[in-house]
């Protein structure tokens, strides 16, 4: 600003500020020029105490380019709820000049303009790029009345549009699709984290993403019009435990797994509702289930789900996908080969996802897609022959990451997080082995990926390992290095560990490779045996005893 003359500009808007550091456009016109021109745009912190809402006269100041020193000037009286304008006065005095002055009106704050300037005003205008944190208190109003301005008048508390960022507490990301709920008003934050809601006065905000930890924080000030905040969700970290049909189905030994859990960090169990003998394992009414006689029901859900809530346990249902004799030999046209059905028909795609469903509203937190793949072996030949398997790793990781990515969007609006079972070695592989699994393309699908790393799995040789089985903490280790890496933002990294045919370290060795990279587990016994001497009693690192 060459010309110290201009000296008060009034800087007026009828919308709230949408950032907390926003630039405010200064025009003014001068006696000698018709022209009107900005004089510099200058950035204040709208949460700054004179912005506050606990203020009644204030001010903030920063040093303009020509080493003049600005201030901007607001007041509001106490009691008085927020007008249609926001005003805010700025003055250029000199260096080291007066303060704003602790008055009741536009004229008496700004009694130092020079002699023949003229004051013009201006829009202020948000920046909507900027993206910073706001005090929730914030509060612009200022109570000056100009002339021509339109009398301001008291309105009583309504919604408060809240704008905000949801984002991953562990790296700072952007979350995508969570839920932010104030009240009978919801809205999904979009692929930058942000979201816009107009929250009932006096509300709170909940916003919660499937597989992380909900999170609800209040409005600061119920009288405001504007609120802004930013929202860190922690991943629900999954410590659990396989619960077979069998096991499900005996009281005894179900609750065995409670005791368990009760006494180590155990937190989740995983509950079969279809496995790998086709069977559905509860009183399911999905139609195509009922029609092949596909039922057989060994435990009540809703029983044992009420059981698992009683002990903050969370809960998992685990659905065998493709892999289904008595599905194909029912549907003929749904088979691909030998006991698979083919992926890429969609039509194949309505069942598993009709269960997947059912077991949301049974009251499931997650559902597991396991056999969500194509096949390998004999099978995988057959259907080669036929001509029904895509020809590049890409085709056939995207045939499975389109299925699951269905499942996420009609699963995710009932709260459900999908997960998918995937094959331990396509971990350290560069391509999908032939199966349509990827790390890529699975984990850009779902919330969370469970590699199956089971050492006794990996043969001789394995990164120069005589016996793999013999080095639990060396095979997982090296697993989980080679797929973290490959995983999409935000994926979770949740493997399947030995506790078959293992001592209590060679199972704890595991577990302390996974905890080690802040990862989840869960145990995979088919008869559901396990040591308790296996399950730690707190999350810190367990050394392992052996090589």
């Amino acid at each position: 600003m060459d010309d110290p003359a201009v000296t008060a500009v009034l800087a007026f808007t009828t919308r709230r500020p949408k950032r907390s550091d926003m630039p405010i456009d200064i025009a003014a016109k001068r006696p000698s020029t018709a022209a009107t021109g900005r004089v510099w745009q200058q950035r204040f912190d709208v949460a700054s105490p004179i912005l506050g809402t606990d203020f009644q006269y204030g001010e903030a100041s920063w040093n303009g380019p020509d080493g003049s020193l600005w201030r901007v000037c607001s007041r509001r009286k106490p009691g008085v709820v927020r007008p249609r304008l926001f005003f805010v006065l700025v003055i250029a005095v000199g260096l080291g000049g007066a303060a704003c002055a602790n008055a009741d009106s536009t004229s008496a704050a700004a009694s130092g303009t020079a002699a023949g300037a003229t004051v013009e005003p201006t829009t202020v205008e948000a920046d909507e790029a900027a993206a910073v944190e706001v005090d929730p208190d914030n509060d612009a109003d200022g109570d000056v009345e100009t002339e021509g301005s339109a009398p301001q008048e008291e309105t009583p508390p309504g919604d408060i549009e809240t704008t905000g960022w949801v984002r991953s507490a562990v790296d700072g990301e952007s979350l995508a699709g969570a839920t932010v709920s104030a009240g009978e008003m919801t809205t999904t934050t979009d692929n930058d984290g942000r979201f816009t809601l107009d929250v009932p006065s006096g509300s709170s905000v909940t916003v919660a993403r499937p597989g992380w930890i909900e999170i609800t924080t209040p409005i600061g000030d119920p009288t405001a019009d504007f609120f802004e905040l930013t929202v860190d969700l922690e991943p629900f970290t999954v410590r659990g435990l396989r619960v077979s049909g069998e096991v499900a189905g005996d009281p005894e030994r179900f609750n065995r797994l409670l005791v368990m859990a009760d006494n180590s960090v155990v937190n989740t169990l995983v509950f079969d509702t279809k496995d790998e003998d086709d069977r559905v394992l509860y009183q399911s009414e999905v139609p195509l289930a009922q029609a092949m006689g596909a039922i057989e029901a060994l435990y009540d859900p809703a029983e044992l789900l009420a059981k698992a809530d009683e002990h903050d346990l969370y809960t998992v249902t685990r659905i065998v996908t493709f892999e289904d004799r008595l599905w194909a030999e029912s549907v003929p046209e749904a088979q691909l080969a030998a006991d698979w059905v083919d992926a890429t028909d969609q039509a194949n795609w309505e069942y598993p996802l009709a269960l997947a469903a059912e077991a949301c509203r049974l009251g499931f937190d997650e559902v597991q897609f396991d056999y969500v793949r194509f096949p390998e072996g004999r099978a995988a030949e057959q259907a080669r022959d036929l001509g029904r398997i895509p020809d590049t790793s890409d085709e056939r990781a995207a045939a499975i990451g389109a299925f699951l990515a269905e499942a996420r969007n009609q699963l995710a609006p009932d709260g459900c997080a999908v997960s998918a079972a995937i094959f331990g070695v396509v971990m350290s592989s560069p391509t999908d082995e032939g199966i349509g699994q990827t790390v890529e393309a699975v984990s850009a699908s779902v919330d969370a990926v469970s590699p199956m790393i089971y050492p006794s799995h990996y043969g001789p040789g394995w990164i120069g390992l005589n016996d793999p089985n013999e080095h639990p903490g060396q095979v997982v280790a090296h697993a989980l290095d080679g797929g973290i890496p490959r995983l999409a933002a935000n994926t979770l990294m949740r493997p399947w560990l030995q506790a078959f045919e293992y001592r209590p370290d060679q199972v704890k060795a595991q577990i302390n490779e996974v905890e080690q990279r802040g990862g989840g587990w869960i145990l995979w016994n088919f008869y559901g045996r396990y040591n308790e001497d296996a399950l730690p009693t707190d999350t810190l690192p367990v050394e392992e005893d052996t090589p």
